[in-house]
């Protein structure tokens, strides 16, 4: 990897949050233009830095900085030159000038070990040493745990995190026991930690080594969608994974409940581990949704049955019976699940049930858990919907930690809460939500329990359904205009592991047939560049066509489709500014999604209703590339409810191209047009459930490219994942023992 070294000759550009620059170097008598993570840069310093020579097609050739190191000169001109150029607070030409005469070759001895004799030197009091002592070593000590840490594939801004934490004990905390940086520095993982460690010399039977391997393992295991690991498969994968005794993992374990760190619960005869987040949400949604179901209700003083008559009369036509007792259910009840899949009447039921409360001068709150469920669900409505998050107010308790400013003493204040697309909402969001949810309101709780469940941890809406708890209704019956919709029909046949009707003349669902992986994107590329827009010129190719892929790797997996498909839709353009970070090229006019949730980001909205500014984008908010900035290289983007977003390089890790995505992102949003490659993929992922998801998502066209083999295989194949959850048998057990 290139070095360059030289001096800082100018700072055009400075985030102080994150370290990140853009900066002047002289370089061998040249100046040379450097970006990238660099904490406490000051002009004059002399810095050797390691990184890759880029060509910008704006701003030309700079140097892209991926590790840094001060060069503190030797010679007493330099050291002169180096106190007076600014870079230590409190020390200027004409007290670096004293300082050099007085201590000359013993100068930064002296600053690094006997600071106190500065006091020798008139005109240096005892307020000026503790400026110059807390400047100098906030440097030295930076400077140091990035030397330390950078080989072991720290990134420059967690250094800069690791020193807000720890000081100037940085490095002797890191030294004793490498593995606390897993629970306190957002973003170092067990393996990070695991390579320090090693090369310190820490044993691999080491306790706090074990301790931090059992809780990575857990957590890796959770991250699929379960909320606690069994006993044995965390026995048995610790042993792959730490390479010790199992006694040795048994005991870790066991300690680790014992000091808090985890839980262990006896559940169904089996022992099973929880962390501790997912144990006290999965006993918080079971308290509290108990509480709510089992609460008594005021009546509503309002002739429901007169009520849904004239509703029916005024939108020409009748409900069903299953449609009539959701909606007295949700009057009936403190707690009610509504679930169907399309076309069922979902959102009519939502429309009548908010109509008769507000006619009897209760207070209704509309939510769900993305952006664009929350949009969904305000046009289909005509009334505020918001996201979850936005409805629970975010806060921040520090700057890496995200609070509720509504909970049990601050609860919502409504009297009736609806929440939309309930299959997406893991136990960690169930639980924040119930909490803020006073006794006396009623939750009314709307969601296809046959969608994919949410990414996070959980089976939140399954669980509840099948506990027997609360008031279910299922609506079967399709009504007559969804009918008419193949889509529709057909997403309910597949459900029911039946093949689909295709290509059936002027209707809104079709299959292309070809089983050559390269043929297949061809035609894709095709149908999105040409074919469709051409068929129909309402649909744009980028805002209105939608690929949904099963997997991101492969020639039909996103990684890839994302790349030929903006080489396409959105081609390099001299005129056009675009920035390079990874493996990813973002240009103007891109279509992007953020990937994971981010509580801290600000926005302000451009156009439309409701804030005008806040905080939080979140995991699957899909938007659009509206600017590069000159200087700072920060993307601008606009999401689809008109909120703008600057993103810095710290976070554009959480931004993905978003012309195909994969199914599973594509929860809670709705587009024009789907289409949907078929192949042969793993087992396990290729499954009705998936196919079902990702037909539902369309509004107007679904077009499936590809095997018939394959689409035979996913509607015939109705296993998944099987995620380990806790709450239904919770749930369960107290209601059993209400009932004995």
């Amino acid at each position: 990897m290139p070095e360059i070294q030289g001096v800082v000759l100018d700072i055009i550009f400075q985030n102080e949050e994150n370290g990140y620059v853009v900066a002047r170097l002289e370089h061998k008598h040249e100046e040379v233009t450097i970006v990238g993570c660099i904490p406490y840069i000051i002009e004059g310093q002399n810095l050797k830095l390691t990184g890759d020579w880029v060509n910008h097609p704006n701003f030309g050739v700079q140097f892209k900085v991926e590790s840094c190191e001060e060069i503190v000169p030797k010679t007493l001109v330099g050291i002169e030159k180096y106190l007076s150029s600014g870079v230590i607070s409190g020390i200027g030409p004409v007290t670096a000038k004293k300082i050099i005469e007085k201590f000359g070759e013993e100068t930064l001895d002296i600053l690094d070990y006997h600071i106190e004799r500065l006091s020798e030197i008139e005109g240096i009091g005892q307020k000026k040493i503790e400026l110059i002592y807390e400047s100098y070593s906030k440097q030295r000590e930076v400077k140091n745990i990035m030397v330390f840490l950078q080989t072991y594939g720290v990134t420059p801004n967690q250094c800069v995190k690791i020193y807000k934490r720890f000081g100037n004990d940085s490095i002797k905390v890191v030294k004793e026991n490498p593995y606390i940086l897993t629970d306190e520095i957002a973003g170092i993982g067990f393996k990070t930690a695991d390579k320090i460690a090693r090369s310190l010399g820490v044993e691999s039977d080491s306790v706090y080594r074990i301790q931090s391997g059992i809780k990575f393992i857990i957590n890796e295991f959770c991250n699929l969608g379960n909320t606690y690991m069994p006993m044995d498969k965390l026995i048995e994968e610790g042993k792959k994974v730490l390479l010790v005794d199992i006694e040795n993992i048994e005991k870790s374990v066991y300690d680790c409940a014992l000091e808090g760190k985890i839980k262990i619960e006896t559940i169904e005869d089996k022992y099973c581990v929880f962390t501790m987040p997912y144990y006290y949400s999965e006993l918080g949604v079971t308290k509290k949704i108990l509480t709510l179901a089992n609460n008594k209700y005021d009546s509503i003083k309002i002739n429901i049955d007169e009520e849904i008559k004239k509703f029916e009369e005024e939108n020409d036509f009748k409900f069903a019976p299953s449609q009539i007792d959701a909606i007295k259910g949700s009057l009936e009840n403190g707690v009610e699940i509504i679930t169907g899949g399309p076309g069922t009447g979902k959102t009519t039921i939502i429309n009548c049930i908010t109509h008769i409360f507000e006619k009897a001068h209760l207070n209704v709150l509309m939510g769900a858990p993305t952006g664009r469920a929350a949009k969904r669900m305000s046009e289909a409505t005509g009334r505020e919907s918001k996201t979850i998050h936005r409805l629970l107010e975010i806060g921040f308790s520090d700057e890496d930690n995200r609070e509720f400013l509504r909970d049990e003493e601050t609860p919502l204040e409504c009297d009736v809460v609806i929440i939309d697309e309930a299959s997406m909402i893991d136990i960690i969001l169930a639980n924040s939500l119930l909490k803020a949810i006073s006794l006396g309101t009623r939750l009314i709780i709307v969601g296809d329990v046959d969608q994919l469940p949410s990414v996070g941890p959980g089976n939140v809406l399954r669980d509840l359904i099948e506990s027997d708890c609360v008031k279910v209704v299922r609506l079967k019956e399709i009504f007559r205009q969804a009918q008419e919709s193949m889509i529709v029909v057909n997403a309910h046949m597949i459900n029911g592991g039946e093949m689909p009707i295709l290509n059936a003349k002027d209707k809104d669902f079709f299959f292309i047939k070809n089983d050559n992986p390269d043929e297949i994107l061809n035609t894709i590329i095709g149908l999105i560049y040409t074919r469709l827009p051409k068929f129909n010129n309402n649909w744009n190719s980028i805002k209105h066509i939608q690929i949904l892929s099963p997997v991101r790797k492969g020639s039909l997996g996103i990684m890839n489709l994302n790349k030929k498909l903006q080489n396409i839709l959105n081609p390099d353009d001299k005129e056009k500014k675009e920035k390079e970070f990874r493996d990813i090229v973002f240009r103007v006019g891109d279509k992007v999604m953020q990937v994971k949730n981010n509580y801290s980001l600000k926005w302000v909205r451009v156009k439309g209703e409701g804030e005008k500014e806040g905080k939080g984008v979140f995991n699957g908010d899909v938007g659009y590339v509206e600017d590069i900035e000159e200087e700072t290289k920060n993307l601008v983007v606009v999401f689809d409810d008109e909120r703008k977003v600057v993103y810095e390089n710290l976070y554009l890790d959480e931004l993905d191209l978003a012309y195909a995505v994969t199914i599973h992102k594509s929860q809670g949003s709705e587009f024009p047009v789907v289409i949907i490659p078929c192949f042969m993929g793993p087992p396990l992922l290729m499954n009705r459930n998936l196919l079902y998801t990702a037909i539902t998502r369309a509004k107007q066209l679904v077009v499936l490219v590809g095997s018939v083999k394959a689409l035979h295989f996913m509607i015939g194949n109705n296993k998944s994942f099987d995620r380990y959850s806790a709450l239904k048998w919770r749930i369960s057990q107290i209601v059993k023992d209400e009932r004995s």
